[in-house]
């Protein structure tokens, strides 16, 4: 057997920065420090920090007064915000910047007057985070059904935005479906979907028919890495979207010479080798490391975040519960 490992894969340089200001957070205020959802979609990473004194709560009801709050790297919305001040939090911004992006965006549509149609999956956190920003004003779409069904008053005056972590196959279908529609609509200058997204879809378009079978590391919610899973599919390969090792299935290997191995932008690199070890274990299998683009993309820890750590020692009116 031989496994192909998909370079670029695993965390981007947003997911990167949401887990350095979490460490850094524990380290400085010490446990609880509190998340608003999770702080990326992943299981692995959440039940580690979990044990080690995170809470991840759905509302902000749930944090004491006083506490040390982070915003995960999907972003939340001006009312999340506001609820935070009115409970005096110690607010952290651990948003993606390429997410924060996409809000002012929405910002920048909305005080133009214009109609924001937004691409992306209904309940998600990113959206529910964007569409916070304008909820008057943006209206979510998904498919380019969807898009048909659009009753817009100006038709002249409408934006779309996307949300970052699509399928480029899918939301350039929904695009055109825009354009249709709306000939005259409006667009970022800047692609929406992040460069770590397109980078991990390119190189599974390039790998993948190559491959009998595809192992994605990434968690069920995790959209970008449900993508990854799905492009591999449409491609005619098998594909399996994955927690870690325990839930390789040894039939699935019946016939298989080479895999493809790849994992989301929120997938830890150790559950990655822990399936390469599993598969040079079981089936003798070697390794080629497939790169197919180089990334060197950084972002610094939010100001919020440094400014406090900057102050020595946590402020004397935290609060414990």
């Amino acid at each position: 057997m031989k496994i192909l490992l998909a370079n670029p894969r695993g965390f981007c340089a947003g997911v990167n920065m949401a887990i350095e200001c979490l460490e850094r957070a524990l380290e400085f205020f010490g446990p609880p420090v509190y998340v608003y959802h999770e702080i990326v979609h992943n299981k692995h990473v959440v039940n580690r920090f979990v044990h080690r004194g995170v809470e991840f709560v759905d509302s902000i009801d749930e944090v004491p007064e006083g506490s040390p709050l982070l915003y995960s790297a999907h972003g939340v919305s001006p009312e999340i915000r506001a609820r935070s001040r009115a409970r005096k939090l110690l607010a952290i911004d651990a948003t993606c910047p390429l997410v924060t992006k996409v809000h002012l965006e929405a910002i920048k549509y909305a005080k133009a007057g214009y109609t924001i149609v937004l691409i992306g999956h209904e309940g998600h956190d990113e959206v529910i985070g964007t569409m916070g920003e304008a909820p008057e004003q943006i209206i979510l779409v998904e498919t380019a059904e969807d898009v048909q069904k659009l009753e817009i008053e100006d038709p002249e005056k409408v934006a779309y935005l996307t949300q970052t972590t699509l399928s480029v196959d899918d939301a350039n279908v929904v695009i055109a479906a825009l354009r249709e529609k709306f000939p005259s609509i409006n667009n970022p200058p800047k692609d929406d979907i992040c460069y770590a997204t397109q980078n991990r879809q390119g190189a599974v378009r390039e790998l993948a028919a190559r491959a009998d079978l595809v192992l994605v590391l990434g968690s069920q919610n995790s959209s970008n890495s449900r993508r990854l899973a799905e492009i591999a599919l449409t491609m005619g390969v098998p594909s399996r979207l994955i927690d870690g090792v325990a839930e390789i299935r040894p039939e699935w290997f019946d016939g298989v010479e080479t895999v493809l191995i790849t994992a989301g932008a929120s997938a830890p690199e150790d559950v990655v080798q822990e399936c390469v070890d599993y598969l040079q274990r079981t089936y003798g299998a070697s390794v080629e490391n497939a790169v197919v683009r180089e990334e060197d993309v950084h972002f610094p820890l939010p100001k919020s975040l440094r400014e406090l750590i900057a102050g020595g020692e946590p402020p004397a009116t935290l609060a414990r519960s």
